[in-house]
């Protein structure tokens, strides 16, 4: 027996604060939110509200939210103002591969994020440059710029071209010409 499968209707809102408070309308598809909005929309998820130190605090505060489908509880690290958090590069000292972390290890909370359709606004544009593009174009980016490149979808700079053999498929060496199924 099929069950019975449900869209998730996703609010169309200008930030993540309003499409929890008053969204302007409900899309599952983006046809459908651009006609809410009357503009150009694209999809987000961005984190909302107060930081909580446990999940536990975080779901008690939304209980109701995290119950739709578009609104989710997620951790996020923080560190101390001016201290950065790199890769951390393994040694082989003392029969350890990884290194002793010295001083605090960064700290955790809990934000509600919400997956919405928002509004494009001139603040917020929809299509960032690739970020070699801006690279070779030698674009000065700001902290925001480079972090709407780093949440946008890879691009691939040409459309991929079709293989000329397949997965399971060799060239006989005597006839490079000739492909048979390699089992």
């Amino acid at each position: 027996m099929l069950g019975t499968m449900t869209a998730i209707l996703y609010p169309v809102a200008a930030n993540a604060e309003e499409a929890l408070v008053r969204p302007r309308g409900r899309a599952e598809r983006e046809r459908e939110a651009v006609r809410a909005a009357g503009e150009a929309v694209v999809f987000t998820t961005d984190p909302t509200g107060p930081a909580f130190a446990t999940r536990e605090a975080a779901l008690e505060a939304y209980r109701a939210q995290v119950q739709e489908n578009w609104c989710r509880l997620a951790e996020q690290m923080v560190t101390a103002p001016g201290r950065r958090t790199g890769q951390a590069q393994p040694t082989y000292e003392d029969g350890r591969r990884w290194p002793v972390r010295a001083g605090q290890p960064p700290g955790a909370v809990w934000r509600l994020m919400v997956s919405y359709w928002r509004i494009a606004t001139a603040a917020r544009p929809i299509e960032t440059p690739q970020a070699r593009k801006a690279r070779r174009a030698g674009q000065g980016l700001d902290a925001e710029a480079l972090k709407a490149i780093a949440r946008q979808p890879l691009r691939p700079i040409e459309p991929q071209q079709p293989l000329d053999i397949g997965l399971f498929e060799v060239r006989l060496p005597e006839a490079p010409h000739v492909l048979i199924p390699d089992e």
